[in-house]
């Protein structure tokens, strides 16, 4: 599977865009691999989309980085009312330093 993600967005409206302009400019997307899974509710869901820049208590230093296949290690971020889902590579931080949408 392969994703757009791109590097400290700011949240889901820059997010889709960025996607946008990615499939637009004919970027092949990076080859990731699903480490968990985090199911929050649409009202969690949302005040998460609205900042990806804020420290969550559910992402680790060790969640994110490559596996030696090359992969980029996400976590899914599912929210639980719209199925919508976000990628996300904390590359050792606490917050979602890389993100994508996962279609």
């Amino acid at each position: 599977m392969k994703a757009y993600f791109g590097r400290k967005i700011p949240d889901l409206k820059a997010l889709r865009d960025e996607t946008w302009r990615a499939k637009e400019e004919k970027y092949s997307g990076t080859i990731y691999t699903v480490t968990r899974e985090v199911e929050l509710s649409n009202s969690e869901f949302q005040q998460f989309a609205e900042d990806l820049l804020e420290d969550q208590p559910w992402i680790c230093k060790r969640d994110g980085g490559m596996n030696p296949a090359g992969e980029i290690r996400c976590i899914r971020v599912r929210n639980a009312h719209s199925g919508e889902r976000i990628l996300v590579n904390s590359e050792g931080y606490d917050y979602p330093r890389y993100t994508a949408i996962e279609e």
